[in-house]
């Protein structure tokens, strides 16, 4: 079992940034990738960004490509989401995931650990 915990959420005026932290522990070998993914209310979850667990190869959501960045940091286990020039629109429940498999996967289905999810609220 693979156990992931978001932090970093909160409220931002538009224009503003936040930093996600994904920590993950347990079985972190069997991890190939991480993904964020956000859930407005009344909408569908959708994929944010991705990373391989290793680092380097990442891939993102054209709605936030040039303003996110994911990274990892290797020792601490840990994935960052860096968010910069947040929209109104980014507002959502922010949910890290994990996958054993090794593409870089855009689909939630797709993932087979998930966290608990970090609110994050951009306001106009």
């Amino acid at each position: 079992q693979v156990q992931l915990v978001e932090s970093g959420g909160g409220l931002v005026q538009a224009g503003g940034s936040l930093r996600l932290s994904c920590a993950a522990s347990g079985h972190t070998f069997s991890v190939s990738v991480v993904g964020w993914f956000r859930q407005a209310p009344g909408k569908e979850r959708e994929f944010v960004a991705t990373i391989r667990w290793s680092g380097g190869r990442s891939y993102y959501a054209d709605s936030v490509k040039g303003r996110f960045t994911i990274s990892k940091d290797n020792p601490e286990n840990t994935v960052y989401l860096q968010m910069t020039s947040l929209k109104p629109e980014d507002t959502a429940v922010y949910y890290c995931a994990a996958r054993g498999g090794n593409g870089l996967s855009p689909s939630r289905y797709a993932y087979d650990y998930w966290g608990q999810g970090t609110q994050v609220t951009v306001s106009s």
